[in-house]
């Protein structure tokens, strides 16, 4: 997707690069992340008006650290330098560089020196402002025309700048929460230095979008696979206020998924939409097929590849369909490109966000590869998807498969099935759902000794989660009310078959992890 007024930055490998796109974003500009091995093409292909370096875990003084293009130095356009990406920077323009006795790591004050259009409107000479420090290394010489604006105790040059080149640098994280005025530092940078309108808006990339679709796709089908996620919908109901009767869905039925899940799926597309849709019960097949696999991977691998045979042979049977549309979304994008290597073949062994097998010959169409989670729900929301399915917390394409542990088996999916329809139900009964950006429940692969009323039980234990986010990148475990767990832990208990125990994960996700299991 083309955009004439964007940002480019460039990742050398920092964990919360994605959230520089977001802020950005956030500002009403589009941004696009490349890895600084494909950075020179990234910029080529788009133009920007400005470039954002990122952090990253390397020296520069390190033989083979990465460096930034010298075409963008050269270009004109302005420059933010953010941690490593200040390092490179004055190191690449004739700085100096070195290790520091002084490390700075979590909250640190930096105190304005002097005035530069990076605080216009925000900060005053004279002030202490917090921020989030993360590094070893620091410049310690700056390059000709650059002079300090902000230090802190352990970076002396803690923002450093040129004003003459547009040529911005910070040893501090603007885009973490734990900046307090970091949105609004890269909001200046962007529309004020940059120059940029901030008028990117969802309008805008649906309407941009459908002509995209429409000149890719031409007077193709198109075969579009429904998991009952957000991101599938949004996807298929966008490329069909594109191409309308070119699109078909299919709806793989595999038994993997939440209770009434199918029905509302069938119900929505059918009845509200009236797009074309081919419901396919292959519970069996799949149920069948992972019969004795306990290796989580394997799991993955044999679905992602089943899912592909169903849609190959329904595609056959349209006749044909020359297109596949999936519901990839930007971090997907990001995390199947390796930082030192080039792009892998898949972000996760059930999504193919790396190609199709070359015996389906056929093409992709990903109008969402753009977005992030909260985007797309916004997305969905202006092209009308009803709250139930926008609002949906995230369902990832092997289902209930990696929420059980061990073997997968028709009983044991309906038993978790049940007991996370209980969970959720209670969630949505304590006005906690859209606080909660993921909660699920997960049936262990232990059995139990217990006591029930006069009797002993050996049955499942069940594991309760629940987590929350903005991105899906990062998540932290939600603390519910003192008396929430236990009376969701009762009614599963009573109500529940097959479970004689339930627990809390309070694990957290860290940048680059994916699901739990």
């Amino acid at each position: 997707m083309e955009h004439p007024d964007s940002i480019l930055i460039v990742d050398f490998g920092s964990q919360v690069t994605q959230l520089i796109a977001r802020r950005v974003r956030e500002a009403g500009v589009y941004s696009e992340i490349a890895p600084f091995h494909s950075a020179q093409e990234a910029f080529e292909r788009l133009n920007p008006k400005g470039v954002i370096l990122s952090g990253g875990p390397s020296s520069v003084m390190w033989e083979d650290s990465p460096r930034a293009p010298q075409a963008i130095f050269d270009s004109g356009v302005p420059v933010l330098a953010i941690c490593y990406g200040q390092q490179t920077m004055a190191h690449q323009l004739g700085g100096r560089v070195a290790a520091s006795d002084s490390r700075e790591f979590g909250h640190a004050f930096i105190d304005i020196v002097a005035e530069s259009r990076l605080f216009d409107g925000l900060w005053e000479v004279g002030e202490r402002h917090q921020v989030w420090m993360s590094h070893g290394d620091r410049v310690e010489a700056l390059p000709e025309g650059f002079s300090v604006v902000a230090r802190s105790e352990g970076a002396p040059f803690a923002i450093a700048v040129d004003e003459a080149r547009r040529f911005y640098s910070m040893m501090f994280h603007p885009e973490v929460v734990h900046t307090p005025d970091g949105g609004k530092l890269l909001s200046n940078f962007v529309r004020h230095i940059c120059g940029l309108a901030g008028d990117w808006t969802m309008a805008e990339f649906r309407a941009t979008k459908v002509a995209e679709i429409r000149e890719q796709v031409g007077d193709g089908r198109v075969i579009c696979g429904l998991s009952g996620g957000v991101d599938s919908a949004v996807a298929a109901v966008l490329i069909h206020e594109a191409i309308g009767e070119q699109l078909t869905c299919v709806y793989v039925d595999h038994g993997l998924m939440r209770a009434g899940e199918s029905e509302q799926v069938v119900s929505l597309f059918r009845g509200a939409y009236n797009i074309p849709l081919i419901h396919v019960n292959v519970e069996e097949l799949f149920l069948g097929g992972l019969a004795g696999i306990t290796d989580p991977e394997l799991k993955r691998k044999f679905i992602g590849k089943t899912f592909i045979d169903v849609f190959d042979t329904e595609a056959k049977k349209l006749g044909g369909a020359e297109f596949l549309a999936q519901g990839t979304l930007y971090p997907d994008v990001i995390e199947s490109v390796s930082f030192t290597g080039g792009p892998s073949v898949t972000i996760k062994s059930h999504h193919n966000v790396g190609g199709l097998p070359e015996r389906m010959n056929m093409k992709l169409v990903e109008p969402l590869r753009e977005l992030f989670k909260d985007e797309v729900r916004v997305l969905g929301r202006e092209l009308g998807l009803p709250e139930i399915f926008v609002g949906r917390h995230p369902f990832p394409g092997p289902g209930l498969a990696i929420r059980i542990p061990g073997e997968v088996t028709k009983e044991r999916c309906d038993i978790l099935r049940k007991a996370d329809a209980i969970y959720l139900e209670e969630i949505r009964a304590a006005g906690l759902y859209d606080t909660i950006w993921q909660a699920f429940a997960v049936l262990l692969p232990v059995r139990s000794v217990g006591v029930m009323g006069d009797g002993r039980t050996y049955d499942n234990v069940l594991a309760l989660r629940a987590v929350t986010s903005t991105d899906g990148m990062t998540a932290q475990a939600f603390q519910f009310p003192g008396d929430f767990l236990p009376r969701v832990a009762t009614r599963i208990i009573n109500e529940v078959k097959g479970i004689n125990r339930v627990t809390y994960d309070y694990t957290s996700k860290p940048p680059g992890t994916i699901e739990w299991e």
